[in-house]
């Protein structure tokens, strides 16, 4: 029983235009992109940026430390001068103070006042800096006041004069960065504190500041020539690193490029072999298994050329005897009724096997003809419409006397499609009788679907399933689900593997959805024009979720197109 039903409205499938068409995804960034390509596209590269950062690292970590000794070395010599020139300058301006007049108070502030120029030198900017404070324990009332020269006294650490109060017959030294006059910066300087007496004016603080300006000058140059040494440095490591990975890689890019060959079917290419070291070892390794490799596969094509003559031999010299058995086999089914019951039977069975027979040997001969590269298309203009409407007429008795319904789900104007007829009513005869055969009497749902580039043709049936495992091998040559499940059509087992072939040499697609205890669904995807082919498989075919299957299966799947390779017929 066979019914036919047209959507109203069909509905518009959706198909990935060809490539030259499709709109360019949103690239990422092209940056990030090549450089991510550079570095894991490269042995070389990793090796010698590895090691340019190892190096860079290293060298970093060396001159810190060599920087930091050198500019410790320099401050603590800078204090033991500055704690030496400090204690002569302290005694003879102590001297000079205990020389002065006592009674006049303007002879004293003059009188230091020219003790401070002479332990400044000749110039404030250049020589010490000189700051001369009252003491915090001072209780004269202080009747000189304090003064500064090339210095400010708020520089000066409170501590420090803590410390001279706590002990004023000792030197305190402190280093900070001080405000000097003639500096537009603060700079680093070593403050020397000592405690001298004024008369009649009491404990006074005494701080000599000298700037680590030539300290600071030499530590800059030493800088200088650590980054300078740490480039060289770096740049030394980076060539020793290119010249080592260029000495392994070498060979190993020769391997990588003699391999695509061999991969690419030229198996005469080698290895240069040079010297005796490890490299020159593998490259001889991989020269014997190359010969090894290009051994074995001319043995295999030997065989396999050997297989398929000999298939194609026996097909050929089967028929001459299958002929005339076929017609001694009809001239006793014509005559069946004159025989016994059993004789009878036995004249039934022989015409049926001898149909399978030659169904087996005219799909060997497919299979062959496949195998060697012999098989070409015929391409015509044909309705796949009225293809799959004349497939389900030839299942019909079939499927009638299954008890299942035939559904066909087509639209009402006719499809187009540059296409081998013969092949392709081939293919669909096939999953019509086995969607029938295993679909438990439940219906079968042809479905068809086009765009302007691709077809779709889908056969659905709701009965045993197939798992995961029984589809990987659905396609394999003289494979069955169950082999000891009774065949009603008697078919060989090549019904499944040729169909693919003919979908692939249309390029298309003939893919397989299951689940055990709901149904198998087959899809058949086919371009409609010569022009091109389906590059990539289509989307996973979904097994029917209902008693007319999943709707978008009746839709023709998002396929990728590309231009037919050169040779194939132009429309």
């Amino acid at each position: 029983m066979v019914s036919v039903t047209r959507p109203a409205t069909p509905e518009a499938p959706v198909v990935a235009p060809p490539v030259s068409e499709r709109p360019a995804p949103p690239r990422p960034d092209p940056a990030g992109s090549r450089l991510a390509a550079w570095w894991h596209g490269s042995l070389r590269v990793r090796v010698i940026s590895i090691t340019t950062l190892v190096g860079l690292a290293l060298a970093a970590m060396l001159g810190t430390v060599l920087y930091q000794q050198i500019g410790e070395g320099l401050v603590a010599q800078a204090v033991d001068n500055a704690q030496r020139d400090a204690s002569q300058q302290v005694a003879l301006a102590q001297e000079a103070f205990d020389s002065t007049d006592r009674r006049d108070d303007t002879g004293l502030s003059l009188a230091a006042d020219n003790q401070m120029q002479s332990m400044a030198g000749g110039s404030a900017e250049e020589g010490r800096r000189v700051v001369l404070w009252p003491a915090l324990d001072n209780e004269r009332g202080a009747p000189i006041s304090g003064r500064s020269l090339g210095a400010n006294v708020t520089d000066i650490p409170e501590g420090l004069r803590e410390a001279l109060r706590a002990d004023p017959t000792n030197q305190h030294v402190v280093v900070v960065p001080m405000s000097l006059a003639g500096q537009e910066e603060q700079v680093t300087s070593v403050v020397v504190g000592s405690r001298v007496s004024l008369v009649r004016a009491g404990a006074y603080d005494l701080f000599l500041v000298y700037p680590l300006l030539r300290e600071q000058e030499t530590l800059d140059l030493v800088r200088q020539l650590f980054v300078a040494a740490g480039i060289a440095l770096t740049l030394l490591v980076a060539g020793v690193g290119w010249l080592a990975t260029r000495m392994v890689t070498r060979p190993v890019e020769e391997a990588a490029v003699v391999s695509h060959q061999l991969a690419l079917g030229h198996l005469d290419e080698r290895l240069p072999v040079q010297g005796t070291d490890e490299l020159a070892q593998l490259a001889t390794s991989f020269n014997t298994m190359a010969d090894s490799i290009q051994l074995q596969i001319r043995e295999l094509r030997s065989l396999s050329q050997l297989q398929q003559r000999f298939v194609s031999d026996v097909s050929h010299e089967l028929r001459t005897p299958l002929t005339t058995i076929r017609m001694a086999g009809e001239i006793l089914y014509a005559s069946r009724e004159d025989f016994t019951m059993p004789v009878g039977r036995s004249a039934e069975l022989l015409q049926q096997e001898l149909d399978r027979f030659e169904e087996l040997l005219t799909e060997l001969l497919e299979i062959s003809r496949y195998d060697s590269g012999a098989a070409t298309i015929e391409r015509h203009r044909e309705d796949v419409v009225a293809l799959v409407r004349a497939a389900v007429d030839g299942v019909g008795a079939l499927a009638d006397r299954l008890g299942s319904e035939l559904v066909v789900r087509a639209p009402a104007e006719p499809v187009a499609v540059l296409m081998d007829g013969r092949r392709v009513s081939r293919v669909l005869r096939n999953l019509l009788s086995n969607a029938v055969e295993h679909g438990e009497g439940r219906p079968v749902v042809v479905s068809v679907s086009a765009t302007e580039q691709v077809v779709a043709v889908s056969v659905h049936d709701h009965g045993i399933g197939l798992d995961e495992q029984q589809q990987a091998h659905v396609f394999d040559r003289f494979w069955r689900a169950d082999p000891s499940r009774d065949r009603t059509t008697g078919g060989t087992g090549l019904g499944l593997a040729i169909a693919q072939e003919d979908a692939r040499v249309h390029g298309g697609w003939l893919q397989v959805g299951s689940a055990p205890g709901v149904g198998t669904c087959f899809r058949l995807v086919l371009p409609r024009q010569a022009t091109y082919v389906i590059a990539e498989p289509p989307p996973p075919v979904g097994h029917p979720a209902g008693q007319h299957g999943a709707d978008h299966d009746h839709q023709v799947p998002p396929v990728v197109l590309a231009l037919a390779t050169q040779g194939e017929e132009q429309p």
